[in-house]
């Protein structure tokens, strides 16, 4: 058990004790006290956590790369890809309906075209291309 969690059961024990003594009649304003330090110290804790995390966002960006929780999540990826391909149905039967073949052939040219805009942006080097040298100098190489 830590300081914190010691601490905190020698004012619960001291908030039942003082219930003892007073009686009844205090015991909402005792219970009342003892949820309000609680509440203290959770919310400390949030913010210390809260502090740390915007910190290392900070210095994450501050050395050049991605944030954590960045856009370019395994579940955005996949989202968007489940929403592609719901999308390509409708647009297909579009296409068909207005050029038949060429239509198609369009349409999925389409649905390719931002499946592979939304690649290049998540992965910036997955396509070849510029590439930083490293995260200090602004230098780039084929």
């Amino acid at each position: 058990m830590g300081a914190r969690d010691t601490e905190l059961k020698k004012e619960l024990d001291a908030s039942l004790q003082a219930r003892r003594e007073l009686g009844e009649e205090y015991e909402s304003a005792l219970v009342d006290s003892f949820l309000e330090k609680v509440d203290q110290r959770i919310d400390a804790a949030v913010e210390r956590r809260v502090r740390r995390q915007f910190a290392e966002t900070q210095m994450a960006a501050a050395r050049g790369s991605r944030s954590p929780g960045a856009t370019d999540s395994w579940g955005e990826r996949f989202g968007f890809g489940i929403v592609s391909l719901v999308l390509a149905v409708p647009l297909s039967a579009i296409g068909v309906g207005a050029a038949d073949l060429p239509g198609l052939l369009v349409s999925w040219a389409g649905i390719v075209g931002v499946n592979v805009v939304q690649a290049a942006r998540t992965n910036p080097g997955l396509f070849g291309g510029l590439r930083r040298k490293s995260s200090r100098d602004g230098d780039w190489e084929d």
